[in-house]
Parts: structure tokens; C-alpha cells; sequence
């Protein structure tokens, strides 16, 4: 029989990094096997919608499911139900309807959950000029992630699509709030910041525009300029293509030295749009 009293364990599901799966006392139940892994993965993804066993199946089994792959799904969906058993968590949480598999783990569980909702109040922030109250909500949606979203199943292609996607949405999140930090003067925290972030993305070029800003207002001339030739080097080499118009312009703008470089300064948004000398 089924314990109801442990059953009263809650999940805390992690999926912005590697999966990772534990009870709210801290206890790691995260399926080892790559095929509990990645259904689960499938359904945390679409959690509170049914996801199809055929949608399932490709997501298990990529172009070459077996003959057998009908059953086998059940019987994974069997062992899943089973291991969050084992773990004191209501099997339940995993249930079959005639659309197909829905997972509800009840409440916001997941920190996919928890970055949206930080992003929509920092959105919201924006839109009322509450500009520190959004930098802080948009610090707080990054400090979730663990590297890139859903780390250790990128070899799984359905799921890397839906990666991919995640890692976007980080990135623009990424821009909003280095926008707003340079925009509140805190170009000399961010230095560093930026020259992480580039080592892992050498070729995103905002990371360049935002770190040459705060170089500039931070005193640091030669080095912006270094900066800017870097990213130049890099595309030409690579890509055999000049910097974004938004780059050359900023570039202009340091070697004239415009009076809307130092602080206090425009709004970025606004700023972009200065045509170069």
C-alpha cells in the first residue's frame, strides 16, 4: 500500500542546468537511467499539459523507435511512477488521460517556474520605472540557472531544441539587466561579469558593447578599445564579417570621446540609436 503520510513529500525540480530532482527536505531523487531521465525531462518541460506517447516515443527514442516502443514507454512511465513512490511522492503526480501523460507536481515546483515569474515582475517593474526593483528581480531569474538548461540531456534532440530555447530566453535576460545596471552606474561591478560571460560566448557582440561602456566609465580607455578590436578580430577571422553598426558606432563614440559616454548617462535604448560621426 501506498504511504499516504509520506506521500505529503514535495518535489523541487530543477531543469535550468543539468535535470535535477529532490524532495523539499533536500533529498536527491533524481532518476539515474537516461530513459527515466528524459521522460521526466519531456514531462516537466509540458508539466500540467498532456504530452502524447507518440510525442514521447520520438523524444525517447529519436527516428529509430523499436517495434516494441508502444509498451516500452508504458512500462517506462510504470518504473517513473514507481521510483517517486519509492521516494515517499505520491506516484499520482505522474497520471495517463486519453490526451496522453500529464505530470502535476503540484505548485510552482520547478525553478523554470520561479525565472518566469521573476522575469514578469522585473518586466513589470520596468514599465512603472521601478528601475533597481527590476535589476534585482532580473538578478534574482539568472542566479537560478546552474550553466545552460537542461545540461546532461543536450544529446537527446527534442530536448535540445527546447534548450536552445531556454537559453535564449537567459540571454535576454541577460541584455535587460546589464542594460539597467549600466544605466544605474554600476559599470565598474559589471566589469567582470562581462569578461565571464564572454569567455563562455566569445562571439556575442552586446557582451562587447556593454563591456566597453562600463571600461569607459570606469576610466579604462585603452583597454575599451582593446576590447572593441578583439570582438573585430574575432568576426573577421571567424565569421569574415565587420561588427554590428551598433558596435562601430560605440566605437566612434569612445575615440571622440561623446559627452553621452560618460555617467550619467542616456538610456541605452535611446543611445543605440545615435547615428556615428
Amino acid at each position: 500500500m501506498y504511504d499516504q503520510r509520506r506521500g505529503k513529500r514535495s518535489l523541487n525540480i530543477r531543469i535550468l542546468g543539468p535535470l535535477e530532482v529532490k524532495t523539499e527536505d533536500g533529498e536527491d531523487i533524481t532518476p539515474r537511467p537516461l530513459k527515466l531521465r528524459s521522460l521526466l525531462a519531456a514531462l516537466c518541460v509540458s508539466s500540467g499539459r498532456p504530452v502524447t506517447a507518440p510525442h514521447l516515443i520520438d523524444i525517447l527514442w529519436s527516428d529509430e523507435p523499436p517495434r516494441t516502443a508502444s509498451t516500452a514507454l508504458q512500462v517506462y512511465v510504470s518504473k517513473l511512477r514507481k521510483h517517486f513512490h519509492g521516494a515517499g511522492i505520491d506516484p499520482s503526480v505522474l497520471t495517463t488521460t486519453p490526451a496522453g501523460y500529464v505530470f502535476r507536481p503540484g505548485g510552482p515546483v520547478m525553478d523554470r517556474d520561479d525565472f518566469d515569474a521573476l522575469v514578469a515582475q522585473a518586466r513589470s517593474a520596468v514599465g512603472v520605472g521601478r528601475t533597481e526593483e527590476a535589476a534585482a528581480a532580473f538578478s534574482d531569474a539568472l542566479s537560478l540557472w546552474n550553466g545552460p538548461a537542461l545540461a546532461d540531456l543536450r544529446d537527446v534532440p527534442a530536448l535540445r531544441d527546447y534548450a536552445r530555447q531556454m537559453d535564449e530566453r537567459r540571454n535576454s535576460v541577460y541584455e535587460q539587466w546589464l542594460e539597467l545596471e549600466i544605466g544605474l552606474g554600476r559599470h565598474s561591478m559589471l566589469t567582470s561579469e562581462l569578461y565571464g560571460l564572454i569567455a563562455e560566448k566569445p562571439i556575442w557582440e552586446n557582451l562587447y558593447y556593454f563591456l566597453m561602456i562600463a571600461l569607459y566609465r570606469s576610466g579604462r580607455i585603452s583597454e575599451c578599445l582593446e576590447v572593441y578590436n578583439r570582438i573585430r578580430r574575432i568576426l573577421i577571422e571567424e565569421l569574415g564579417m565587420e561588427p554590428s553598426a551598433r558596435l562601430q558606432n560605440l566605437h566612434h563614440a569612445v575615440l571622440s570621446r561623446e559627452p553621452w559616454l560618460e555617467p550619467p548617462a542616456a538610456p541605452l535604448t535611446a543611445v543605440a540609436c545615435t547615428p556615428s560621426l
